[in-house]
C-alpha cells in the first residue's frame, strides 16, 4: 500500500482500511474563502502598493497545468532586486488563496508567487459529494506529493525565465524563499531538502535555489517513525508557525499542535524560529475570516505576515530589529514566541 509522503496524522495502523480512508481528509485545510483585510483597523491606500498578475502556465513535460498568481511590489526603484516567495497552498486550495500574505509581503518589497496544484486544488470539493473522500484520498497520494514539489520548481523556472521579462530579471536569485501551509508546508519541506526513503530509494525533491523557508502548520510525514531522519537534511533557515489549537480532527484521527512542534524539533539546521499563537485553529492561516475567533483571526493573519518579513530580515541580513519589535507587538496572543537563539551567521 502506498502510504504517501505527507499527512497531518500518523496512524497507528496504516494497514487499517478505515484509517487509510481518512489520510487525505486529515491533510485538508478548509476551502479558502474571501477575506477582509488582515486587520480592519489598519487603513489601506487607495492604490494598492502591489501589482497582481495571473499566469496560466502548463508544464508540457508533465501535461500538467500550473496556474499561478504573482503579487509584485509596486513603484520599485530602478534596478531594484526583489526577494521572491513561492507559496504552496493546502489541499483544496488555489492560487487565489492566502491573499493576505501575498498582499502584505509584496507591499513590503517581497514578491509572492502563489502556485496552484492541479492534483490537490479546489477541484476536490467539486462534483458528487459522495465522492469527496475518494478525491481527497487521491490528492494525498505519494505521486501528488512529488508532483507538487515539481510544480514549485516549474513555477520558479518560469518566473526566472526570459518569459517573465523585466519581472524575472528583477528577482534576486540570492533571496528565494519556499513557503506553504498544511500540505503546502510539507511541499515546502520537500523542496528545501526533506528526504523520505521508499523501497530503498530516496525520494529527492530538493530545489537548491531556495535559501529560506516559511513553514505554516506542517503536518508530520506519515508512515515515518523517525522525523529527524526525514528533516535533518534541511539546511536552510526556517520559520515555523502554528497555534495551540492547530488541530486536525476527524472521527478516528487526531493531529494536534504537538505534531507541528515535532516537525520543528526535527529540522536539522539550527537556523530556525518557532511561533505558537494562543488558541487559533488549523484553518486560521487560510483566507477564512472567522475560524479561530473573530477577534483572533485577523490578528494571527497580520502577525504571521509580519513575522515572515522579520524572519527574512534576519535570515538574509542578520538584522533582528524587526523580530524584536514583532515580539513586543504580538506577545499578548503568543503561547510561545520565536527564541533568540537563531545564529547571526545566517546566509
Amino acid at each position: 500500500m502506498n502510504a504517501g509522503l505527507a499527512s497531518p496524522a500518523n496512524p497507528a495502523s496504516p494497514a487499517n482500511p478505515q484509517r487509510r480512508r481518512f489520510n487525505a481528509l486529515l491533510l485538508a485545510a478548509a476551502l479558502p474563502l474571501p477575506l477582509s483585510l488582515p486587520n480592519p483597523a489598519r487603513s489601506q491606500p487607495a492604490t494598492p502598493p502591489y501589482r497582481m498578475l495571473d499566469f496560466d502556465w502548463i508544464d508540457a513535460a508533465r501535461s500538467r497545468p500550473v496556474p499561478s498568481r504573482l503579487y509584485w511590489p509596486a513603484d520599485l526603484p530602478t534596478q531594484a532586486q526583489v526577494p521572491l516567495v513561492v507559496f504552496s497552498h493546502g489541499i483544496g486550495g488555489s492560487r487565489q488563496g492566502y491573499s493576505y500574505l501575498g498582499r502584505h509581503w509584496s507591499s513590503h518589497g517581497v514578491a509572492s508567487l502563489h502556485v496552484q496544484h492541479a492534483g490537490s486544488d479546489a477541484a476536490v470539493w467539486r462534483g458528487n459529494p459522495f465522492g469527496i473522500v475518494g478525491r481527497l484520498q487521491a490528492a494525498a497520494q505519494e505521486s501528488e506529493a512529488i508532483a507538487r514539489a515539481a510544480d514549485v520548481r516549474f513555477a520558479l523556472d518560469r518566473m526566472l525565465s526570459d518569459e517573465a521579462g523585466a519581472l524575472g530579471a528583477a528577482v534576486d536569485r540570492r533571496r528565494l524563499v519556499a513557503a506553504g501551509h498544511s500540505y503546502g508546508a510539507n511541499t515546502t519541506l520537500l523542496t528545501v531538502g526533506a528526504q523520505v526513503v521508499r523501497q530503498g530509494r530516496t525520494v529527492h525533491c530538493q530545489d537548491s535555489r531556495f535559501s529560506a523557508a516559511i513553514v505554516i502548520s506542517a503536518p508530520p510525514f506519515y508512515g515515518e517513525t523517525d522525523l529527524a531522519a526525514v528533516l535533518a537534511p534541511v539546511s536552510v533557515p526556517t520559520v515555523h508557525v502554528t497555534a495551540t489549537d492547530d488541530v486536525i480532527e476527524i472521527p478516528g484521527y487526531r493531529s494536534g499542535a504537538k505534531d507541528r512542534l515535532a516537525v520543528f524539533d526535527a529540522i536539522g539546521d539550527p537556523r530556525k524560529l518557532l511561533a505558537v499563537f494562543r488558541g487559533g485553529s488549523h484553518s486560521i492561516f487560510t483566507d477564512r475570516p472567522l475560524t479561530g475567533g473573530t477577534s483572533l483571526n485577523p490578528q494571527v493573519k497580520a502577525a504571521t505576515a509580519e513575522l515572515a518579513i522579520a524572519f527574512l530580515d534576519l535570515a538574509f541580513g542578520g538584522d533582528d530589529t524587526a523580530l524584536t519589535r514583532w515580539r513586543a507587538d504580538w506577545r499578548a496572543i503568543l503561547a510561545q514566541e520565536p527564541g533568540a537563539g537563531f545564529p547571526r551567521t545566517a546566509s
